[in-house]
């Protein structure tokens, strides 16, 4: 499938290393040598070298790494987690997020380049970022201090995550 390059995005190549550059930032890709990227009139082509199975396999997955890196440097990529349990909370301090999971100490994240990190509410974090695996990478690590917990649903989940919860022992 073409992918159609949108307006006020740079896309440079040279020497196996792909470069694209937009309006929210820059995100660089090594190319495999397998694949070979076409640019006619605003329209990137990604194409298999030879025909088989292996090149024609990295060059899909090529076109949508390729496809996430223009939506990234267009609109950016946004992920929410909320916190649900009493006397959960968390604060972005600058390039450090400090949380208050039930732990007997803090934790404190420090958020890596390139990743914005908000938080709207005390229960709300925002991940915001151009790279979308880098995005969802802060975000499981961040839910990994607390996930959510089976029987009362307390932890670190992601917005709208659904948390099917165990009935209780009984007497």
């Amino acid at each position: 499938m073409p992918l159609p390059l949108p307006n006020g995005v740079d896309f440079s190549q040279a020497a196996g290393v792909l470069k694209i550059k937009g309006p929210k930032g820059e995100l660089t890709m090594i190319l495999h040598s397998e694949i070979e990227i076409a640019v006619d009139d605003g329209i990137a082509n990604v194409k298999a070298r030879s025909g088989s199975n292996f090149a024609t396999a990295i060059a899909g997955t090529t076109r949508a790494l390729i496809n996430n890196m223009l939506t990234g440097v267009t609109e950016g990529f946004e992920r929410k987690l909320e916190l649900v349990g009493v006397g959960y909370r968390a604060k972005a301090q600058g390039k450090t997020l400090d949380l208050t999971l039930g732990f007997s100490h803090p934790v404190a994240y420090t958020v890596p380049d390139g990743i914005e990190v908000e938080t709207p509410s005390q229960t709300e974090i925002i991940i915001r970022g151009t790279d979308k695996q880098k995005v969802g990478q802060v975000a499981a690590e961040i839910r990994r201090y607390r996930p959510p917990e089976p029987y009362k649903g307390k932890g670190v989940r992601y917005s709208g995550e659904r948390v099917v919860l165990k009935e209780a022992k009984k007497k």
